[in-house]
């Protein structure tokens, strides 16, 4: 698929990348998508406190169709094996994998769209071929990652999901994808993109962590200080999307997990989860994935929201409002939510490192965040601290462990 779908000549590419260089990160700070992602990101996890990945929940008919989409790409990965090859990290077959992908996606996307949503086809393509990792480098990140979340956030802009498919859009969805992208990890032993090693959060994710320490802020059967216990692992990994990377990580690194992972190490220091859920998401917006290399197109606009918008903070520690309450991200007719104050967001040259988050477990209350890139690891102690408490997709039915030494 081309790098942009050009609408017609003389005219901005409708799908294109859009950060070219440090000036345009102030842009994408101000921007709608910023502002719908963080809502996004945000509004998912006041919905998901206190709800076990293992619970029964709603889930529509195009959430299904969406899962079953991934028991088609499942398949593509039987019939692209690894290959034997001399280089122990990014096997050469993903490409394969990747390529055959990419030409068959479009099509199951244009079963599960409805007839009057297929304008937006080019767009959420775009978005879900690109969460897979790099056929080049062979690798996977954040930068992936955030690809699947305008894929998601945009499906909610278009109304092509509902307000009642937040819940299993994260703990059903997006876990298939969790899933999924470890399975291309192991598979095809893909190396971290952009990680910054032991100081990074993860290898491979992130949001995870935000909506997992989520799903913990309400009746978490344990506390923080003890996610890193085996019996805790061995007893919650299916249940808490917190702990099943935790999980994951010690499948994958050797070694004391305080040395391969001190960022996540330090969160056993965090009194609560409200408090970790706080930090982690000051931390996500401080230290953004790689945007670069991610596209925007109608219903992920670069375009800059109106002076005073603000952005929306996650309310937990009691039970989630229901979901004509909640208010995540605009609709497809890019109306901006009302803003909750009228102050002017600074300058990006102006914005203090030490950035207010906001209480999680009171209404949202601060003037729109920009958020200058930094360079170096963000504390999550810190963070927390400073904030409060021609194929078809398979009908139903149908249907190498990576090691890495740190």
């Amino acid at each position: 698929m081309a790098d942009a779908n050009i609408q017609g000549a003389g005219k901005l590419p409708v799908i294109t990348k859009r950060v070219q260089n440090l000036g345009d990160m102030g842009i994408w700070q101000r921007s709608r998508a910023y502002h719908d992602l963080i809502g996004y990101i945000n509004g998912t996890s006041s919905a998901i406190q206190g709800i076990k990945t293992t619970d029964e929940m709603f889930e529509s008919e195009m959430i299904k169709n969406l899962l079953r989409l991934f028991d088609f790409l499942e398949k593509l990965v039987e019939q692209h094996p690894p290959l034997e090859q001399p280089q122990r990290f990014g096997n050469k077959a993903y490409r394969d994998w990747a390529q055959e992908m990419r030409e068959q996606l479009p099509e199951l996307l244009e079963q599960l769209l409805p007839a009057a949503k297929k304008r937006y086809q080019s767009e959420l393509e775009q978005y879900l071929m690109e969460a897979f990792g790099n056929a080049t480098r062979i690798d996977y990140g954040t930068g992936h990652e955030l690809s699947f979340l305008f894929f998601l956030c945009s499906l909610f802009k278009a109304e092509i999901l509902q307000e009642q498919d937040i819940v299993s859009a994260a703990l059903r969805l997006f876990n298939r994808y969790l899933e999924f992208v470890r399975q291309l990890q192991r598979t095809y032993n893909m190396e971290p993109a952009g990680s910054q090693g032991v100081w990074s959060l993860d290898d491979f994710q992130f949001v995870p962590f935000i909506w997992g320490s989520a799903q913990l802020a309400v009746k978490s059967p344990f506390d923080p200080s003890k996610f890193v216990d085996e019996q805790i692992i061995n007893d919650f990994k299916d249940q808490f999307m917190f702990i099943s990377c935790i999980d994951y990580i010690c499948k994958v690194k050797t070694g004391h997990f305080g040395e391969h992972s001190n960022q996540l190490w330090s969160i056993t220091d965090v009194p609560s989860w409200v408090k970790i859920n706080a930090g982690l998401v000051k931390m996500y917006q401080k230290e953004f994935p790689v945007i670069q290399h991610v596209y925007f197109g109608e219903l992920m606009a670069f375009e800059a929201v109106s002076p005073g918008t603000t952005l929306s903070n996650a309310r937990l520690g009691h039970v989630a409002p229901p979901p004509s309450k909640r208010i995540c991200i605009g609709t497809s007719n890019l109306v901006p939510p009302v803003p909750v104050s009228v102050a002017q967001p600074p300058p990006v040259e102006s914005l203090s490192s030490d950035l207010n988050v906001g209480d999680s477990s009171s209404e949202s209350s601060d003037s729109s965040v920009v958020l200058r890139p930094s360079t170096s690891s963000v504390s999550l102690v810190a963070a927390a601290e400073g904030s409060g408490d021609k194929p078809s997709i398979p009908a139903e039915g149908e249907a190498t462990k990576k090691e890495a030494a740190e």
